[in-house]
């Protein structure tokens, strides 16, 4: 499997686990806390047949990358994402981040520029700041995120069981539930490592990318559902998109946080359209 090193961590090596399939222009894939990159793969398999090289990594402390106890903040998950970019030396890449991952294409950009992108997407992503301030008052409150860390210590392998329902929004009165979605979500989640799953809270609850988002100066789409339960739209996507300068905003009517899988089909073509124009 391929792999880059990333930096040491006690003298060992931080190895970074990735997916390339295609040819042709570069879209790089961020995925959500507590995923993988197997949760791009029906964005990928759409857009590598259709002529594009679809690379997607597991970040550091998820799925098959090292479970590291340091660096789970979004500086270090941006700098991770720089040195896959120039490992394989991706140029005029489009940068598709879902959720954390969407904060990880925000502060790749905030401390990286856009030398090497050519445009951008955020998924259901967490940008501008998920956490209620005074001046943020439309955020989520620290109790919400707390409790989030105790469920993570108190029995990680049934919270996640439990959090893939309003991830896909299959609490709903008359939600077609897929069994299949959840236990891959289960598996996912289950390969983070307890550090990232519990670490990565903070770094996604917590960061303020109102700065980060000021330095977007490609062509941005954002793209969130407004039934999103984990990264409520009114505080994430509909200040993003004020922000970011000719930002192209898309709201999918009653889609949830996991939106790439229960609305694939309508993203793959949005994702298309959107690369092609």
């Amino acid at each position: 499997m391929p792999y880059i090193s990333v930096g040491k961590e006690n003298s060992s090596d931080i190895q970074m686990y990735y997916k390339d399939w295609g040819s042709g222009q570069p879209v790089v894939f961020s995925h959500g806390w507590p995923l993988s990159a197997d949760a791009w793969e029906d964005q990928m398999f759409y857009l590598a047949s259709r002529g594009y090289r679809c690379i997607a990594h597991d970040r550091r402390g998820h799925g098959r990358s090292t479970q590291t106890w340091g660096g789970n903040d979004l500086d270090t998950y941006a700098d991770d994402l720089a040195k896959l970019c120039e490992a394989l030396d991706l140029k005029n890449a489009i940068h598709v981040g879902h959720s954390t991952g969407g904060g990880e294409v925000a502060r790749y950009v905030g401390r990286h520029d856009t030398k090497r992108v050519a445009k951008a997407v955020l998924v259901g992503a967490i940008p501008p700041l998920m956490l209620k301030t005074p001046a943020n008052p439309n955020g989520t409150a620290i109790e919400v995120f707390d409790q989030l860390r105790a469920s993570v210590l108190k029995d990680r392998s049934q919270f996640w069981k439990d959090l893939s329902l309003p991830f896909y929004s299959y609490n709903r009165p008359g939600a077609k539930v897929s069994e299949g979605v959840r236990e891959s979500f289960w598996l996912q989640s289950m390969m983070c490592g307890f550090p990232g799953s519990y670490f990565c809270i903070k770094a996604f609850s917590e960061t303020d990318q109102h700065e980060d988002l000021k330095k977007f100066d490609v062509p941005t789409l954002i793209v969130h559902g407004d039934d999103d339960q984990i990264v409520p739209i009114g505080a994430a996507a509909m200040q993003s998109s004020k922000i970011v300068k000719n930002a192209e905003l898309k709201i999918y009517k009653g889609a949830p946080h996991g939106l790439a899988t229960t609305h694939k089909n309508q993203l793959n073509e949005d994702l298309l359209a959107f690369i092609k124009a």
